[in-house]
């Protein structure tokens, strides 16, 4: 899952964006608005946190006139401004979630997390458990056990897993789980999707559930080329 941050306070942007990393998420970070425009056209974000107030003006008026566009992007608003007014004014302009400064980072990691699994399947959301053959994946415990043995997985590797099970039985491009899964600062031709692949496979061990699609990606699954399960 991949989270754009526009905090223009470079101590507070940094442990935000350190604080959801920790979570897993692949994190971008910003401090205006020109930026944050550029970069929501060029990389496709689980979930935008915005902080009310930037250098570049009031970041409602620039979600609003996005929201008009087409955008649907979940985006949660931080802000000193506590009053009832500023925060309905944060609703009806295209804000989904708001959260007053000062904040717990703990709080501010589960609302993050629970908008942008919103966003990460059409239809109806995502269910908390998702399972795969005999893999079973926790999500908001952050748990995976294969054929009911616990495993331990990094922030990384949980994420990847996540996205490939939300996508099960579908080939999911080295280039979606960079996008999702790694921040800007990955390197789209590097080889680090392939090392982390595995490392989940051995994590995940036999029999093979994570195949290899020559020249397409990953798929999450039976073998394409073996017989039905059952």
């Amino acid at each position: 899952m991949k989270v754009l941050v526009v905090e223009d306070d470079a101590d507070l942007g940094y442990a935000v964006a350190a604080a959801l990393r920790g979570a897993g998420l692949a994190v971008d970070l910003v401090g205006d608005i020109p930026a944050a425009d550029e970069a929501v056209l060029i990389s496709p974000y689980a979930c935008v946190v915005f902080d009310r107030m930037l250098p570049s003006g009031d970041s409602v008026d620039y979600v609003a006139a996005r929201r008009r566009g087409g955008w649907d992007t979940p985006v949660l608003f931080l802000t000193a401004r506590d009053s009832v007014a500023d925060r309905v004014a944060g609703f009806e302009h295209g804000g989904d979630d708001y959260l007053v400064k000062p904040f717990a980072v703990a709080e501010l990691v589960a609302r993050v997390l629970s908008l942008g699994r919103r966003s990460l399947t059409t239809g109806p959301p995502a269910a908390p458990v998702l399972r795969v053959v005999d893999l079973e994946i926790d999500v908001p415990r952050r748990q995976v056990r294969r054929a009911g043995v616990l495993l331990t997985l990094t922030a990384k590797e949980f994420a990847v897993l996540e996205l490939l099970a939300n996508h099960a039985g579908e080939v999911v491009s080295r280039t979606t789980l960079i996008e999702h899964c790694w921040d800007a600062m990955a390197e789209p031709m590097s080889n680090v999707v392939d090392v982390l692949v595995r490392q989940l496979r051995r994590k995940l061990g036999g029999p093979q559930l994570i195949h290899t699609v020559r020249g397409a990606g990953y798929l999450l699954g039976q073998d394409p080329a073996a017989p039905a399960y059952g």
